[in-house]
């Protein structure tokens, strides 16, 4: 097995100092131009390989961007890392994914790896609020690292975010709900301390007011964004001695799970049953029985969450400057919530 070519190696082939081999490398302006050259296509030939950790200690840059997300699985997410990396790669930064499956614990983890790893940001969509990575949000500030939050947000002073307007695509699935007639609107949230799910539960119930309807605790369940939970909670809807016309569901794969039992019950879609998902995934418009549902622009959320990380690292005056950006929602009205036109 060779061993690692070091900066001493170079020196040794050329005949100088290990020095003038470490300043060439770094472009020292006290290096001349044509003693660099040779430097650097020296250690191409050799296959010499920086350190980057060692350059990120010395320079105080290390050019790696850190982003957290709660799971790489899911469209949503990879549409936003896809976002990011579109704007970084160009201005010379490299991403470091990290997943938490929704563990508080793997966060933590996570936060502390990029930490020591030297990352010049950290751009995450958070797993959950407990006091423990609260703390760990405040270090990450602390170490003057410019901290992005997208999607799922904590509000902290400094931080900066990049998020859709949740109360308003929750009112406005509603909304749609209600115009096509629909009395008994049963709702799927996610964990309610989230804000994300908070806010989006606020506009479905805000809808409801406005439209002078009753809100029914028994329709409301808090479940988990797949596709079995949404099956098994349409199943005791259904049981009811008076069950629900309608859901309005945060989570696509759960609104999923519900159509699924409603078909095998034999409920006609959308006219005796209306649906409406949150999230746009793939698959809600290539089924034959489409879905409705609320877009949340992944996409352009991971390219302004890059684009607010830029502007704070380049701002060299005040890395704490915060700035909170809220994108629209996009209603997509589908068949499952469409009873005047079959879209």
């Amino acid at each position: 097995m060779s061993l690692r070519t070091t900066i001493y190696d170079i020196a040794k082939e050329l005949d100088i100092t290990a020095a003038t081999v470490s300043r060439a490398l770094n472009n020292n302006p006290k290096i001349s131009e044509s003693t660099r050259k040779l430097v650097l296509e020296t250690a191409a030939k050799m296959n010499y390989k920086q350190n980057r950790l060692a350059l990120a200690l010395r320079s105080g840059k290390s050019n790696n961007v850190g982003v957290i997300v709660p799971r790489i699985d899911s469209n949503f997410f990879a549409s936003v890392i896809r976002g990011i990396e579109e704007e970084l790669y160009p201005e010379g930064y490299h991403v470091i994914i990290c997943q938490t499956r929704e563990d508080e614990t793997r966060e933590l983890e996570n936060i502390n790896t990029l930490l020591n790893t030297q990352v010049d940001g950290i751009l995450m969509s958070i797993s959950n609020v407990i006091e423990e990575n609260n703390r760990a949000f405040k270090r990450i500030v602390d170490k003057n690292v410019p901290l992005v939050f997208f999607d799922r947000k904590k509000n902290i002073d400094g931080v900066s975010s990049v998020t859709i307007n949740d109360f308003e695509g929750g009112y406005l699935a509603t909304k749609q709900l209600i115009e096509q007639g629909c009395t008994r609107i049963s709702h799927f949230t996610g964990d309610q301390t989230l804000e994300i799910f908070q806010n989006r539960t606020k506009g479905f119930k805000k809808a409801l007011i406005d439209n002078k309807m009753e809100f029914n605790e028994n329709y409301m369940f808090q479940i988990k964004s797949s596709v079995e939970a949404g099956r098994q909670v349409m199943e005791k809807l259904l049981n009811m001695e008076n069950p629900p016309d309608a859901l309005f569901s945060t989570s696509d794969f759960a609104a999923l799970g519900a159509i699924q039992v409603l078909k095998e019950k034999g409920i006609k879609i959308p006219e005796e049953f209306c649906v409406f998902g949150f999230g746009n995934e793939p698959f809600t418009k290539f089924m034959e029985l489409s879905i409705s549902s609320v877009d949340q622009s992944p996409l352009e959320m991971g390219k302004m969450a890059a684009k607010v990380f830029l502007e704070q690292i380049n701002n060299t005056e005040n890395l704490k400057t915060e700035k909170n950006v809220v994108l629209k929602p996009e209603l997509h009205i589908r068949k499952s919530s469409s009873r005047d036109t079959v879209l």
